[in-house]
């Protein structure tokens, strides 16, 4: 007889799994609402840049509707006073709202959208982030639960280097709780696996059958506001990366195993299937995949299971995108501007089945849950994306045939004045029944 928890969690499991090929992006919170056909809209989260356009942050929204005038065309840029360091965001459960964060101000925006997913409205922002979570700098991923937004800081306020924390709002914008992520001098209860408890902060995903979350660890606001050429010749700025991934209670917050992870872990993707109890992640300093899984008696571990590239030349592992059946991992490269794809069936033993040149640089992937689109972004950081010529910035989609990448249409964000795209999330009017409430209005105002 399984316990309550055990027996909701396995059954939501078993729903996941047995649900027909959709259309949201794989790598959402279990918790939110999806998109149970063709996304409308992308959202990027972009960057403003010096000399580019108005020099604002702005979320940008794109037509990807098969068959629309607009397709593959930006349809509103909503520009939000400044440059913060725009970089990751996040959608709340219901999916109403975009939750996305400045690393650099420590500023949150809220935007609006679902009143009308193609013109998305900001409807709040927090700007006390640092004061009401007891000094987290960087808010990272916003990650939905059931009423609440959970936050991974990359920095604190004190010194600017990798320790940090989790934070916890509920939907409406109030703050609730800071948790912060063990250390050698304060374990919180937690064990470690190995040498290292660092505090470092980056990512977060939840296994909720498993009532577990993980976290990864990247740097603090010291390097990653610094030139990415400066702090590679700097040895005291390469000392202050994250090694570790650390598996938290999911329930009570409370953080249980510390793993080593050597190389700055960065994002978290986890599996879906109901029997599958582990998550990926890069390193992007030794340029290696891990498995974090729970092995056979239900610890966690952290196993180092293929190579990215040629760990020799850096190549930089950036963001990572698991298929839905498990059976596929894009991963890609920011330096040589390349995605590569690992055929994960055995989990123990990825191994690389297609790699694609996206650009003169690539960072962030985000493909469909049916497997037949996949979108890129090229920047990662101001101060770390490439120079000159090789300062490639733009927002490219694919189809995906089984074989191999084919175009769809690109963007280019420099040209068309918008700065330096970012993340990325997947919008659409059937969420809100908008296609059957108002055709005329919502869809014709773009066509």
């Amino acid at each position: 007889m399984c316990s309550l928890h055990k027996c909701v969690s396995a059954g939501l499991a078993m729903l996941l799994v047995a649900l027909p090929a959709i259309a949201d992006e794989t790598c959402m919170s279990p918790y939110m609402a999806k998109i149970t056909g063709q996304e409308d809209f992308i959202y990027v989260w972009t960057l403003g840049q010096e000399g580019v356009g108005d020099e604002q942050d702005k979320l940008v929204t794109v037509d990807v509707r098969p068959g629309s005038k607009s397709y593959g065309k930006v349809v509103q840029s909503l520009s939000v006073g400044g440059r913060n360091e725009a970089h990751h965001s996040g959608l709340t459960d219901d999916r109403m709202y975009l939750w996305a964060g400045g690393l650099d101000t420590s500023k949150i925006f809220v935007f609006d959208i679902h009143s009308d997913p193609a013109k998305p409205k900001l409807h709040s922002s927090i700007d006390d982030f640092v004061a009401a979570s007891g000094g987290v700098v960087g808010p990272h991923t916003h990650y939905a639960l059931p009423g609440r937004m959970l936050i991974t800081g990359l920095s604190n306020h004190k010194d600017h280097g990798g320790r940090t924390a989790l934070v916890e709002y509920s939907n409406d914008g109030t703050y609730m709780a800071t948790h912060w992520i063990p250390t050698d001098g304060d374990l919180q209860g937690a064990t470690k696996s190995g040498k290292l408890a660092d505090g470092y902060g980056y990512d977060i995903r939840a296994l909720p059958r498993m009532n577990a979350l993980i976290t990864s660890s990247f740097t603090g606001w010291n390097n990653y506001m610094m030139d990415l050429g400066r702090m590679l010749g700097d040895e005291e700025a390469m000392k202050h990366f994250g090694n570790t991934v650390v598996v938290w209670n999911l329930h009570s917050r409370k953080p249980q195993k510390i793993l080593d992870v050597p190389g700055a872990p960065l994002e978290i993707r986890c599996a879906w299937g109901a029997e599958h109890d582990y998550c990926f992640t890069s390193t992007a300093l030794t340029s290696k995949l891990w498995l974090i899984h729970a092995d056979s008696s239900g610890e966690w571990q952290a196993q180092e299971v293929a190579d990215i590239g040629d760990p020799s030349q850096v190549p930089l592992p950036v963001d990572i995108s698991i298929s839905a059946d498990d059976g596929l991992l894009w991963v890609d490269t920011f330096m040589d501007g390349k995605t590569r794809l690992y055929d994960i069936s055995d989990p123990f033993a990825p191994k690389q089945i297609y790699e694609e040149t996206i650009g003169k640089q690539v960072n962030m992937v985000s493909q469909s849950w049916d497997g037949k689109r996949v979108y890129f972004t090229s920047s990662l950081l101001a101060n770390w994306d490439k120079k000159g010529e090789d300062d490639d910035q733009y927002l490219k989609a694919f189809a995906w045939n089984g074989k191999q990448l084919v175009p769809a249409f690109a963007i280019d964000f420099k040209k068309e004045k918008l700065g330096r795209p970012h993340q990325m999330r997947f919008g659409a009017y059937s969420l809100y029944g908008l296609r059957e409430k108002r055709p005329n209005e919502a869809l014709a105002a773009l066509d």
